[in-house]
């Protein structure tokens, strides 16, 4: 993993457009580069459930009333609106650290290392005596993951040349995804192995243990850091004093993406904020219809949270292999169509009830859309992205693909008490026909892309 990491400009010098063999295709993924992607992917996900499902799960056990477990979740907006300290991790340079890492790794290990710090402190503090303190270390964590994605996210941009970003999307969301698997049913087996004989209620013991696994886990993902070479930096000129520094790391990035893509900015926006709207709001109510169909907690982990898991992995190594062969927007639209058209596999489960065979089929076909359009997708952000401002700009795209679902996604439980799921899934089924349209008009905009990336920067 010390193989120089090439910095190539995917806006202001767009490579030639290439076609590539199946077998060039695949081999993108043997490279180093998306090795690396792959380890740091798993730290990357590793955070995400532990402050959202798998907590939400401990605090029922330890009695917390449902409403407050609500309320908390909003400690994963700390993800939607990272973008506002992005421009922070873009440039502002770490005392000591980054002189000795670099500007990228500096603000990865101390993320990495946060959230290590802010998993145990989840460890020790026990919510059935007191919330407050467990729900300090779960929004640090939060933060710090965010903090974790914006590097994460500029790192991978400036790894690589445009045509490999696919296959890196691809094996970071493979990371990421099985970091999601040991977060998602690994901590609940730890706890139970923890536990014993009785298995059954809370156990302050056994979930001490394995959220003190966890943070464990995250010393892969500081290895990796440690040892990866740091990306060519964009350069950038010196600022002379506090308003030229938030010149540079605050308004040139929004006004470049602005100036590149003009009027069809708002389309490219439009699309971004819309693109997963099927999946994040029907997931929001994903487990309490498991729940209300009789699925046991066992059933639900191993179909959805292993299994389901396994078939994202599927679709995100499909979908970038896919990108690279026919092109992130073919790939893009072939997402949408497939999120959406799922959701309706979900009517039909309503009808059928608790049918673990039927519930591996839906899990089977809706994590394998759900794969192939977050590699697209993921993609194509990183083809809107100037290098200059790669972290600024990704982080407040990444984030605007969230706050609109997650905000719509919060009336989902009132849907559902009036109407019943099965128009909850066709309604959601639906929001995704003006995603098509979206993409259509994109397409024309990113075959133009080469056009406006060689407009200046506002720089």
């Amino acid at each position: 993993m010390s193989d120089p990491a090439p910095s190539v400009n995917p806006v202001n010098n767009p490579p030639p457009a290439t076609v590539r063999t199946w077998r060039e295709a695949l081999r993108l993924y043997l490279q180093p580069a998306s090795l690396r992607m792959l380890a740091l992917g798993f730290a990357a996900g590793l955070p995400l459930l532990l402050v959202l499902g798998t907590l939400s799960f401990r605090l029922r056990e330890a009695g917390i009333d449902r409403s407050t477990i609500g309320y908390l979740s909003w400690v994963g907006l700390a993800y939607g609106v990272k973008w506002m300290w992005a421009p922070l991790v873009d440039r502002l340079p770490i005392p000591w650290l980054t002189r000795q890492l670099g500007r990228r790794r500096s603000w990865l290990l101390v993320s990495q290392l946060v959230i290590a710090l802010g998993l145990v402190g989840m460890a020790l503090n026990d919510p059935s005596q007191l919330l407050g303190p467990l729900v300090a270390c779960a929004l640090a964590v939060a933060i710090a993951s965010a903090t974790q994605d914006i590097a994460l996210d500029a790192y991978r941009i400036e790894s690589a040349e445009v045509n490999a970003q696919a296959a890196l999307a691809a094996s970071y969301q493979t990371g990421y995804r099985l970091a999601m698997i040991w977060a998602g049913a690994g901590v609940l087996w730890v706890a139970a192995w923890a536990q014993g004989d009785q298995a059954t209620g809370y156990s302050q013991a056994a979930w001490q243990a394995a959220y003190l696994v966890m943070a464990l886990s995250m010393l892969p993902g500081m290895w990796v850091v440690l040892a990866s070479p740091e990306p060519v930096p964009a350069p950038f000129a010196p600022a002379r004093n506090l308003a030229e520094w938030l010149k540079g790391a605050v308004v040139e990035p929004f006004a470049d993406f602005w100036l590149r893509y003009r009027w069809q900015a708002v389309l490219l926006l439009a699309l971004i904020a819309v693109y997963r709207i099927s999946d994040v709001v029907m997931g929001i109510m994903a487990n309490p219809f498991y729940v209300d169909m009789g699925f046991t907690k066992s059933e639900v982990a191993s179909v959805t949270k292993v299994y389901g898991v396994i078939m994202t992995l599927v679709g995100a190594f499909v979908g970038g292999l896919l990108a690279a062969r026919m092109g992130v927007m073919r790939v893009l639209m072939l997402g949408a169509l497939l999120s959406a058209l799922t959701n309706l596999l979900f009517v039909w489960l309503s009808g059928v009830g608790h049918d673990v065979q039927a519930l591996v089929w839906v899990i089977s076909a809706d994590n394998l859309a759900s794969g192939i359009a977050s590699a697209a997708f993921i993609a194509y952000l990183s083809s809107l992205t100037n290098i200059s401002y790669s972290a600024t700009q990704y982080a407040l795209l990444s984030s605007m693909m969230l706050l609109l679902p997650k905000f719509i996604a919060g009336f989902s439980g009132e849907f559902v008490d009036a109407h019943g799921y099965a128009s909850f899934f066709t309604a959601t089924a639906w929001l995704g026909v003006p995603v098509l349209l979206l993409v259509a008009l994109a397409s024309r905009v990113h075959a133009h892309a080469p056009e406006h990336g060689s407009l200046p920067s506002s720089r």
